[in-house]
């Protein structure tokens, strides 16, 4: 465990040293174009010139034209590099009074960490809800499966050919309702499947999208992050049914009734606490094989959420917010923000790695010592 830690500081650091090497290149590149900007158009802005007036622009492109004939190309340059840097003036916000300094100052420090800290509180709430939602769907498909359970579409079509070959089946009303249950469970899928943006323009109009409850809520069932790790965690349920220990266990007058609330079966209660529930059902040591394989994927978890969590924010354009910022500064070009913003949400990447693993080495010491 040492060494894996030891490995993850490594990366950190080789991280932290490559975007140091990146930020002083960009400064550098920064202060030559800004040096070779105020020495092409300096001269030029010292002289009593009107630029605003199109009169006095064209009597300079005269000028320009009388003095260097042979490369009108170049002095349409030398006006086009004076509209700009004109330009820069009224739209940057380091060159007005007051503006924000362009730098990554102690003030913007300041705001930048406590946007890191809601961001932190909503990628922390979002991962433990998503891997509850994940497990808790996947033990209750699992169960369902074993129950031989079938799908609400396929019991309606069925009841339905029962009904029109007058052999019986359900009253129109129980028809009715698995259809709208059928339903129900469509829209369902179709919103857990959905992107994020997708999602975020849906309600962007109808209900507030700045608060923070929406966002959490937004994180945990969009991009199929829910879906999809549940059907993960499935499938090592399912693999996990099927080792030989389980008909060992069985054998041994393990309970192995999946019906709800008999003698040796299952209650509701253990799809939300498959771990601590029936410790003498063997369920309890399916769950447990199967979470231990599991437990490696949140590290791929913590990915794909940070990235729909930084696109939800820029989508729902909330101001305030770090996905929004770090949009900001790029579009800005303040590239020692950007660079800020990026190592901080590699570091709470990183972070949920090294806990990741340290979870999953004390699960794995735990079988062994058993």
């Amino acid at each position: 465990m040492k060494r894996t830690i030891l490995e993850h500081l490594a990366s950190i650091l080789f991280v932290a040293v490559a975007f140091a090497l990146v930020l002083g290149y960009v400064k550098i590149k920064e202060q030559e174009a800004e040096e070779a900007r105020t020495s092409l158009v300096g001269p030029y802005l010292a002289l009593n010139i009107d630029f605003g007036n199109p009169m006095h622009v064209a009597m300079f492109r005269e000028a320009l034209n009388q003095f260097h004939p042979e490369d009108p190309a170049a002095n349409d340059s030398i006006l086009q590099a004076i509209n700009d840097f004109r330009m820069l003036q009224f739209t940057n916000a380091a060159y007005k009074t007051g503006g924000e300094e362009r730098g990554l100052s102690w003030t913007k420090a300041t705001r930048l960490a406590w946007m890191y800290l809601q961001f932190i509180v909503v990628y922390a709430l979002v991962m433990v809800l998503t891997y509850v939602g994940a497990q808790s769907l996947a033990v209750y498909r699992f169960i369902k499966m074993k129950q031989h359970g079938t799908s609400y579409l396929a019991s309606f079509v069925e009841s339905l050919r029962d009904r029109r070959s007058r052999k019986g089946g359900f009253p129109i009303s129980t028809l009715l309702f698995l259809l709208l249950k059928a339903l129900l469970k469509g829209v369902a899928y179709t919103i857990l499947f959905a992107p994020a943006y997708v999602i975020a323009y849906s309600f962007k109009t109808r209900i507030d999208t700045d608060s923070l409850l929406f966002m959490i809520v937004l994180g945990v069932v969009s991009n199929g992050l829910l879906i999809n790790y549940a059907n993960k965690f499935y499938a090592f349920l399912a693999a996990e049914s099927r080792r030989g220990y389980v008909e060992t266990a069985m054998v041994k007058n393990l309970g192995s009734s999946y019906a709800w609330h008999v003698p040796g079966g299952l209650r509701y209660r253990a799809i939300l606490q498959p771990a601590t529930m029936f410790p003498s059902h063997v369920f309890r040591h399916i769950y447990m094989n199967a979470r231990h394989q599991y437990l490696p994927a949140l590290k791929e978890h913590a990915s794909f959420l940070i990235s729909g969590l930084i696109i939800i924010e820029m989508a729902l354009n909330i101001q305030g917010h770090l996905g929004y910022e770090l949009l900001q500064n790029i579009l800005y070009r303040r590239y020692e923000v950007v660079l800020a913003i990026l190592l901080a949400i590699f570091l709470v990447v990183k972070a949920t790695e090294i806990l990741v693993d340290v979870w999953t080495h004390n699960e794995a010491r735990r079988y062994e010592n058993a």
